[in-house]
């Protein structure tokens, strides 16, 4: 079998001879990163919607030293990163003659738990069809506390999780419920119940969804990790 020197396979192939000599033997540093391309393909494959900061959250608690910008280059030069498709359908209907209220929750600091509950609803597309799915979060244990499913998006359906989340849990003085201002929460038998049990009520300025982010990320995860 005929022998070829490197000099003549690089430059029959058109490569530097450096750049063979670098790529001969994987330096430690590459090795790392394969081991880290491998470990990031397995996070992938339990959580394909994870991005570059929640599979850093990952490896770390999987015994990894390594930061988010190293991971980001790892998975950039892999092309594992995330690409969502937004699709937005619009389930806020603020145009009504409700009375609205204003945003309490502007530099709120909250310590302990049952001083600030956020709503909101939003739809889950099923195989045929879909449902709107209603929540109704505790912002300091981030714990969804009360939800509901239904084909149906009127006042029934955040009054079922808020009835489910008045069950399980003891309304302090001074709580603090904050929503948008769809119909839905704006309602009279929504608002009477919340004035039942004592609670202020809170609303998001119309176009503003970063004043319900918490709500908003909940919902995020729900349908990309788990639906």
């Amino acid at each position: 079998m005929p022998s070829f020197s490197v000099r003549k396979l690089c430059r029959s192939l058109g490569v530097n001879r450096q750049w063979y000599y670098q790529h001969r033997c994987l330096s430690a540093h590459q090795e790392c990163d394969e081991r880290l391309r491998a470990a990031r393909q397995e996070i992938r494959e339990a959580f394909a919607g994870y991005g570059y900061r929640r599979v850093t959250k990952a490896l770390v608690r999987a015994g990894w030293k390594v930061n988010h910008k190293r991971v980001w280059r790892v998975m950039r030069q892999a092309n594992l990163t995330c690409r969502r498709k937004r699709r937005t359908v619009h389930t806020t209907d603020s145009r009504h003659s409700y009375q609205v209220y204003p945003n309490l929750g502007k530099g709120l600091q909250v310590e302990a738990l049952n001083r600030c509950w956020v709503a909101d609803l939003t739809y889950v597309r099923l195989p045929e069809g879909f449902v709107y799915l209603a929540c109704l979060l505790d912002i300091y244990s981030r714990k969804c506390i009360g939800w509901s499913l239904s084909r149906r998006m009127d006042a029934q359906l955040p009054l079922q999780a808020l009835e489910m989340a008045l069950a399980q849990r003891q309304v302090p003085a001074g709580l603090i419920h904050h929503s948008d201002r769809g119909r839905q929460y704006c309602s009279n038998v929504y608002v009477e119940r919340l004035l039942d049990v004592g609670a202020s009520i809170s609303m998001s300025t119309p176009g503003q969804p970063t004043e319900n982010a918490f709500a908003e990320s909940f919902f995020k995860t729900v349908k990309w990790e788990e639906v």
